[in-house]
């Protein structure tokens, strides 16, 4: 790695950072802008695939207007993707690769096979996720920024994208602290992010899955079921179902929760305060929430 003169303006040459890869020279923002590209075609093939089974096959009735609902969560979460691209413009994927570089990392010391790398890094990754989530719940200064997503009144796929843009940027913060100290390959936290974003839409999903089905899914993987108990407006069963992909976390660490108390059509969705729409949907009422006294 190295770089490589780009254009001369006046007395100032101008230089990027630059790889060998294959006998070809890549800039890092070639190298960072591809994957990128995949995870968002992956991402709005996701969305719209999970859009199209909510209205196919939907789990639940909604009791809020969804075009309100929707203009605001897709708002809330370009909104974050806009912060997050001038805050961290490499993402995790140039940070991972920075690493390599340096030989940050425990897997850089360690001669193991590529494959087994990229495994230890996702199983790692989604368990420092789980760790956040459940800290997000206990810290009561962090809980205000992670009710955000708690508020919404109704669980579609939208409510996986809703956070608070300061969560999102201690999200990323945690991130490159566990891929610094973990030196996780830059293949492997492309793949991460795209099964990151891609749970998040489905286990977030108002879709119908047969309950043998989900019995069988739910023996890794955490299914919309399995996630909405974590939405449920009562505590016990808020604190509850934590995980985002692997259904592991929750049952090893005794956190797992088999069926909402009120059953699934009838339970409510949310936190028992607030419960006023205009304090739950808007994007500017949203932003305010974590400075506001619940």
């Amino acid at each position: 790695m190295g770089d490589v003169e780009t254009a001369n303006h006046g007395s100032v040459v101008k230089t990027v950072p630059y790889v060998q890869l294959n006998g070809e020279t890549r800039t890092m923002h070639e190298l960072i802008d591809t994957p990128s590209q995949l995870r968002l075609t992956i991402f709005l093939a996701m969305l719209l695939i999970m859009a199209v089974w909510e209205i196919l096959a939907p789990r639940r009735l909604l009791t809020q207007n969804k075009a309100s609902r929707w203009i605001n969560n897709l708002a809330l979460i370009t909104l974050n993707s806009i912060i997050l691209r001038i805050l961290f413009p490499t993402a995790t994927i140039g940070f991972a690769m920075y690493a390599a570089e340096h030989e940050f990392g425990l897997l850089h010391k360690l001669a193991l096979p590529e494959w087994l790398s990229i495994v230890i890094t996702l199983v790692f990754l989604d368990l420092v996720i789980y760790f956040q989530h459940v800290i997000f719940h206990k810290v009561p200064l962090l809980w205000r920024l992670h009710r955000v997503h708690h508020t919404d009144l109704d669980f579609d796929i939208t409510t996986g994208l809703r956070f608070h843009p300061l969560e999102m940027i201690l999200s990323m913060l945690v991130k490159f602290l566990a891929i610094l100290l973990l030196g996780a390959p830059s293949i492997a936290v492309v793949i991460f992010e795209i099964v990151l974003n891609s749970a998040a839409i489905f286990n977030h999903g108002n879709i119908y899955i047969p309950k043998a089905i989900d019995r069988m899914l739910r023996l890794l993987l955490v299914t919309p079921d399995m996630h909405r108990i974590h939405h449920s407006c009562r505590q016990p069963e808020t604190d509850s179902n934590y995980g985002f992909s692997i259904s592991l976390w929750d049952r090893l660490f005794g956190n797992y929760r088999d069926q909402p108390e009120a059953g699934h059509n009838k339970m409510m969705i949310g936190l028992q305060n607030p419960r006023k729409p205009e304090l739950c949907i808007p994007i500017q009422a949203l932003l305010k929430t974590p400075f506001i006294s619940q």
